[in-house]
């Protein structure tokens, strides 16, 4: 192998190029598994900060036994569900980029994601079901203050 040829491929790039090697399989199975389902730290502060308020929920529960979703946060008896939508997974429209590489596979599947949330909502909303959905990046306070409210007035 020489010196411009990638290790993981064996195909040759250009000497003056400043591009890092294609990651391995493994490396990119790695980051994958990095990116964590729950508990995320922008949840876990909305967590914290509902739970002082005296509020209970369940965290990552299925929110009716036939559809298969869960929810971050759940209110059983005032019927309210809270998602904690991630900007990238979730195509924020302040924050997505779409990425460099494998484009059309990320975008569709981006594409995707956003559709089964607008089904999810509709569903849970003619069951009955207040949905509240916010972005990572929203406040932590000003998010855990508006699932108070929605909580409270169903009481």
């Amino acid at each position: 192998m020489t010196p411009t040829e990638r290790p993981e491929t064996g195909k040759a790039r250009s000497i003056g190029s400043m591009d890092a090697p294609s990651p391995n399989r493994e490396t990119v199975r790695k980051v994958m598994q990095g990116n964590r389902g729950r508990d995320t730290k922008p949840e876990l502060a909305v967590r914290r900060l509902v739970h002082a308020r005296g509020l209970r929920y369940r965290v990552n529960a299925r929110i009716e036994p036939d559809l298969r979703r869960t929810a971050d946060l759940l209110f059983t008896r005032r019927r309210v569900v809270v998602f904690v939508d991630g900007c990238y997974w979730h195509g924020c429209p302040e924050h997505f980029r779409p990425p460099k590489s494998n484009t059309e596979f990320w975008t569709s599947k981006i594409d995707r994601n956003k559709e089964r949330d607008g089904q999810t909502n509709d569903a849970l909303r003619r069951r009955g079901w207040t949905v509240l959905r916010f972005w990572t990046h929203e406040p932590a306070t000003s998010v855990a203050e508006a699932i108070e409210t929605a909580v409270r007035k169903g009481a």
